[in-house]
């Protein structure tokens, strides 16, 4: 069943090419596509990945309000990284690329460089690139029907519940957070923008207690819901959700695989892993 499309990185059945493939195709692009952009730092493989993965992310008509806090958060996080790479290695990029361009003198030997702001961009290139696919997995991934399409593949059922479950609970648990702050706002714990950062910092901290214990409670009713049932006496299972896999399947798979080889054959075509412009 469709969630609403408010939450935010739950799934929402939609009719687009992405959601009719197979969930084992979603994951297998999702982890190879992910350990290429982590290896590389060739910038001109990451800048096309980038536009893929936009394209892609914009392919599953994923609406904004579904990823548009999750992405603001990771643009924060993106900053304060960023941020602390450049106070702790100001000269990592120089070391990498062999040169010293100075951009900006700055006081106790924290120079910006035109070397270090190319490295840090092709961090954020790396962390852009991978963003997308993870948005897409998890917006555009039926939870039972991924787990049916991992076990025909040889993953235990075991596995494949424990990734079903934890799909869906994503949704669960944003209402349990909704529901909580509502409830300290109620008290008059003020969560919203009127109130300090430090301040806002604080009163959500105190969310997290409140949010483990009740996940912990719904942890135990699954357990036992389960086990009643009798999951897990058998070896095997028959799956209500299960989707072999298509043409469509096929092609994206070979894509992937020739893609990703191409990229990988390109970032280290000159014996390392970093593109250098400035040789």
């Amino acid at each position: 069943m469709a969630q609403q499309s408010g939450k935010l990185l739950s799934y929402e059945q939609k009719d687009t090419w992405i959601d009719r493939l197979s969930g084992v195709t979603k994951l297998v692009f999702f982890l190879v596509w992910s350990i290429t952009s982590m290896i590389s730092y060739d910038t001109r493989v990451l800048a096309v990945m980038l536009i893929l993965s936009v394209l892609i992310l914009k392919g599953s008509k994923t609406e904004w309000c579904q990823v548009g806090k999750v992405f603001k958060l990771i643009l924060v996080f993106l900053c304060i990284n960023i941020i602390a790479i450049f106070i702790f290695s100001p000269y990592q990029g120089t070391s990498i690329y062999g040169t010293k361009t100075v951009l900006l003198p700055l006081a106790l030997g924290h120079d910006l460089t035109v070397e270090q702001l190319f490295y840090e961009m092709n961090i954020v290139m790396k962390y852009m690139t991978v963003v997308p696919a993870v948005f897409m997995f998890i917006v555009a991934t039926n939870p039972s029907e991924f787990a049916a399409s991992l076990n025909k593949i040889g993953v235990s059922y075991y596995a494949g519940y424990s990734v079903s479950i934890a799909l869906r609970y994503i949704p669960d648990v944003q209402d349990n957070y909704v529901k909580i702050r509502n409830a300290q706002e109620a008290r008059g714990i003020e969560m919203s923008s009127k109130a300090s950062l430090m301040d806002r910092i604080r009163n959500t901290s105190a969310i997290i207690f409140p949010l483990i214990f009740s996940s912990m409670d719904r942890i135990d009713v699954v357990s036992n819901a389960m086990e009643l049932r009798g999951f897990g006496k058998l070896k095997k299972r028959t799956w209500y959700m299960g989707r072999p896999l298509k043409r469509n399947d096929y092609l994206v798979l070979v894509f992937t695989v020739i893609f990703c080889t191409a990229a990988l054959v390109i970032t280290f075509r000159n014996g390392s892993r970093f593109y250098n412009p400035f040789a």
